[in-house]
């Protein structure tokens, strides 16, 4: 896989391309593809997250599973769709949240590219998936790329903030130095869990009042 990836972010995980588990990934990707399986999101999108937030900016994380897995929804940064395609339930879930913590109107576009700008690493577990086949490859390797870069980040920062919704993201706070950072949990904004603890989390403010505590700027949650 010739690894399109911003520079700093490159630098910073070169030595994870080299590793077996790396080219297996790559090699999986080009079989499949092969064979005449869709992947999404599209390849030059596969490492978006990373291009729209780099490693000096991020401010937050926000942690998914995998990308969506229908026509024209995943493009490379979790929980979000390009321009003109309808959010799906967690994505509407999502700005249910942020309309009842902020005050803010639901916006015209599910495209989060304008959090991700502003430092907020919207980063899928897994960074591909086979059409219409949700979690189709969780097991292929993807995870311990993204371990690493959850690593780094809590190695290489101070005053992160992790959103950390549901079981499988909760998991990953083991990767994470609380002592630097600050770990939000709750339930994951899911049709079948938000009632259980998503709703009224409050994240999107406490994120601010924490990097306002730290001397940084808060996010414009507003699209």
């Amino acid at each position: 896989m010739d690894v399109q990836l911003e520079a700093s972010w490159k630098n910073e995980l070169k030595g994870e391309f080299e590793r077996p588990y790396f080219q297996k990934i790559a090699t999986l990707l080009r079989e499949e593809k092969k064979a005449g399986k869709i992947i999404y999101p599209p390849g030059k999108q596969i490492f978006n997250a990373f291009e729209f937030t780099p490693l000096s900016k991020v401010k937050v994380v926000i942690l998914g599973q995998d990308p969506y897995h229908n026509p024209g929804q995943a493009h490379g940064l979790s929980f979000s769709v390009p321009d003109g395609v309808k959010p799906p339930p967690s994505l509407m879930n999502i700005f249910k949240e942020v309309q009842e913590d902020l005050g803010l109107p639901y916006p015209a576009t599910g495209n989060l590219e304008k959090w991700a700008k502003q430092g907020v690493l919207l980063l899928n577990a897994s960074l591909t998936v086979v059409a219409n086949q949700p979690m189709s490859h969780s097991q292929v390797g993807w995870h311990l790329f993204t371990d690493e870069v959850i690593k780094h980040i809590s190695t290489a920062k101070e005053h992160v903030v992790f959103m950390l919704w549901g079981r499988f993201a909760q998991n990953k706070a083991a990767l994470i130095d609380a002592g630097k950072h600050k770990v939000l949990t709750a339930a994951h904004p899911s049709p079948l869990s938000a009632y259980n603890g998503f709703f009224g989390c409050h994240h999107f403010s406490k994120t601010n009042e924490y990097l306002q505590s730290v001397g940084e700027a808060p996010i414009d949650w507003a699209l």
